[in-house]
C-alpha cells in the first residue's frame, strides 16, 4: 500500500497531522516572539504620571457626582515630565491578544512545515528517479506563496477599512505605479532581462494547440495572444505591488531604527545594510549584461575568460537568493525590537514639546505600538517568504540543479498521450465464499498518471522557468521600490 500511495504523500499527510496537533503546544511562530529576546514597554499608570508631575492622584468621582457634573475632564500632565517606560519581556499571554496573531501563527508554522517537507523531498529525489513521481514539496511551496498573498490581502483590507483613507490612497498609488513599471519591464528584450518569458509562452501556446488536436479539436486554436497574457501578468504584478507597499515602507522605518539602535555594533550594522540591499542584488542577478555575461565571459584585456558555465551560474543565482533570504530572516529580532522601541522614542520626542497632554493619550500611544507587533512582523517576514519559496518553486519546476549540473529544461516534450489499458475490477471471494467487487487501485493510479502526463505536456519546465523567474524578480523589485521610497519619506519628508 505504501508503494502505491507514495512516500511523499505519506510524509505530507504525517506533517499536516503533526502541525494540526502540535501547533497549540509547540509553535515556532509563538517562540519567535516569546522566547525572551524581545522586550515591550509598559504604559505608565495614572498614579505614576501624577507622581512624575508632582501632583496628587485625583480621587474618582462617585456615580452621583458624575450624573450631576457630567463627564469629568481627563487627567493631563506636562509633556516635559521625566518619563521612562518600564521594559518587560513578551510572554505568551501578552502575544495572544495581539491583532492578527492567529493568522501570523498559522502562516509561519505552515511555512516551517512546508520547508521541512521540501527538504525531505529534495533528499528523497536524490535516491529515486525524479521523473517517476511528482515533487510534492513544490506543491507545498506554491501553497505557501498563495497563503502569503492571502495574508497580505487581509492586511491591505485592514488599511482599506480605515476611516482616515490615507492608507487606501497609498496602496492604490503603488498599485498603479507597479502596473506602469510592470508593463515597461515586460517589453524589455531577453538580451537585457533574461526571464525566459518569450520561450516559455511559445512553448505553452504550441503545446496547447497540439494537445487540443489530440483531444479531437482539429479546428481549435489558442484564443489568446501574448499581449493578452502579458496584460494579465501586468495586472497580477500591480496587485502584488499594492500588497507590498506598506511592508516596504515599514521595512525602511525599522531598518533606520535598527541601525541606530546598534550604533555601537558595526558588524550588526553591516549585516543590516546587506539585508536591506538584498533585493537589489536579486534584481541585478537577472540583468544579463551585468550578471551572466560578465561572469560567463569576463573581459580580461583583449580576451575573455569563462568563470563559470551557464548551469553553474543558474545554481549560484539560486543559492544567492536563498542565502540573502536566510540572512534577512536571521535579523528579524533586531527589526522587531527597533519597532518596539518606538514607544520610548515617541516619549523622548514628547519631552521636547511644550504644553500638556492627557494621560490616556500617553497610555494609548504606548499600548498601540505593542498591539501592532504581529502585523509588523508579518509585513517584515512575508516578503522574504515570497522571495524564498518562489525561488524554491523556480528550482523544482524549472528543472534547475543546486549543484550546477547541466540539465535540459525540457522545451517541448512528446505530446503523445500514454494509452492506459482499462483494467476491469475482478471478482474475488472471501473465506465465506461471498463474492464482492473490489476497486482496482492500479487502474486509478494509471488514470492519475495519465492526467499528470497531460498536464506536464502543456506546462513544461521552460514555461515555469520564465514565469517564476519573472515573479521572483518582481517581488524583489517591489521591495526595492517601496523600501527606497520609505527611506526617502522617513529621512527627508518626516523631518521637514
Amino acid at each position: 500500500m505504501l508503494a502505491l500511495i507514495g512516500v511523499q504523500l505519506v510524509v505530507s499527510l504525517l506533517a499536516a497531522s503533526i502541525m494540526q496537533r502540535m501547533t497549540p503546544h509547540c509553535s515556532f511562530a509563538r517562540w519567535l516572539l516569546c522566547n525572551g529576546s524581545l522586550f515591550r514597554f509598559k504604559h505608565p499608570s495614572e498614579g505614576e504620571l501624577c507622581a512624575l508631575a508632582g501632583k496628587q492622584m485625583p480621587s474618582k468621582p462617585s456615580r452621583r457626582d458624575r450624573r450631576q457634573n457630567g463627564d469629568s475632564k481627563p487627567l493631563t500632565v506636562p509633556k516635559d515630565i521625566d518619563l521612562n517606560l518600564e521594559k518587560a519581556p513578551i510572554g505568551v499571554l501578552d502575544a495572544l491578544v495581539l491583532r492578527f496573531f492567529l493568522e501570523y501563527q498559522w502562516l509561519i508554522d505552515f511555512a516551517v512545515y512546508a520547508m521541512g517537507i521540501y527538504l525531505f523531498t529534495e533528499g528523497y529525489f536524490c535516491v529515486v528517479d525524479p521523473a517517476m513521481e511528482v515533487h510534492i514539496g513544490a506543491i507545498w511551496c506554491v501553497l505557501t506563496v498563495l497563503c502569503c498573498l492571502k495574508t497580505l490581502h487581509s492586511l491591505m483590507g485592514h488599511y482599506f477599512r480605515s476611516d482616515e483613507g490615507g492608507e487606501r490612497s497609498v496602496c492604490l498609488a503603488f498599485g498603479f505605479l507597479s502596473l506602469l513599471v510592470a508593463m515597461l519591464v515586460l517589453v524589455v528584450r531577453e538580451d537585457y532581462l533574461e526571464f525566459g518569458l518569450e520561450p516559455g509562452f511559445n512553448s505553452l501556446f504550441d503545446n496547447l494547440e497540439v494537445f487540443a488536436k489530440q483531444q479531437g479539436f482539429a479546428e481549435w486554436s489558442v484564443p489568446v495572444t501574448k499581449l493578452t497574457v502579458k496584460l494579465g501578468l501586468a495586472a497580477i504584478c500591480a496587485f502584488i505591488g499594492a500588497l507590498l507597499a506598506f511592508p516596504g515602507l515599514r521595512l525602511a522605518q525599522t531598518h533606520l531604527d535598527a541601525v541606530q539602535m546598534n550604533s555601537d555594533r558595526p558588524f550588526i550594522q553591516i549585516l543590516l545594510h546587506i539585508s536591506f540591499l538584498a533585493p537589489v542584488v536579486v534584481i541585478v542577478l537577472w540583468i544579463k549584461p551585468i550578471a551572466r555575461d560578465f561572469l560567463g565571459n569576463a573581459p580580461m584585456g583583449k580576451t575573455s575568460v569563462t568563470l563559470m558555465s551557464s548551469a553553474m551560474f543558474d545554481s549560484v543565482r539560486l543559492w544567492t537568493v536563498v542565502v540573502l533570504c536566510c540572512l534577512r530572516l536571521a535579523l528579524t529580532r533586531y527589526h522587531m525590537q527597533a519597532y518596539l522601541n518606538l514607544s520610548q522614542k515617541w516619549v523622548d520626542q514628547m519631552k521636547k514639546e511644550a504644553g500638556r497632554i492627557a494621560a490616556i493619550d500617553i497610555q494609548r500611544k504606548v499600548t498601540r505600538v505593542f498591539c501592532y507587533l504581529t502585523i509588523v512582523t508579518l509585513q517584515y517576514v512575508i516578503p522574504v517568504l515570497l522571495l524564498l519559496f518562489s525561488t524554491l518553486v523556480l528550482k523544482v519546476l524549472g528543472d534547475f540543479s543546486w549543484s550546477g549540473a547541466e540539465q535540459a529544461p525540457g522545451v517541448t516534450p512528446a505530446l503523445v498521450m500514454p494509452t492506459v489499458t482499462p483494467v476491469l475490477p475482478g471478482l474475488e471471494e472471501d473465506e465465506d465464499g461471498v463474492e464482492y467487487m473490489e476497486e482496482d487501485i492500479q487502474a486509478t493510479v494509471a488514470r492519475l498518471t495519465e492526467g499528470f502526463s497531460a498536464l506536464r505536456s502543456v506546462l513544461t519546465p521552460l514555461f515555469f522557468r520564465g514565469l517564476f523567474a519573472f515573479l521572483t524578480w518582481w517581488v524583489a523589485a517591489c521591495q526595492v521600490i517601496s523600501s527606497l521610497f520609505g527611506i526617502y519619506f522617513h529621512q527627508y519628508l518626516m523631518q521637514n
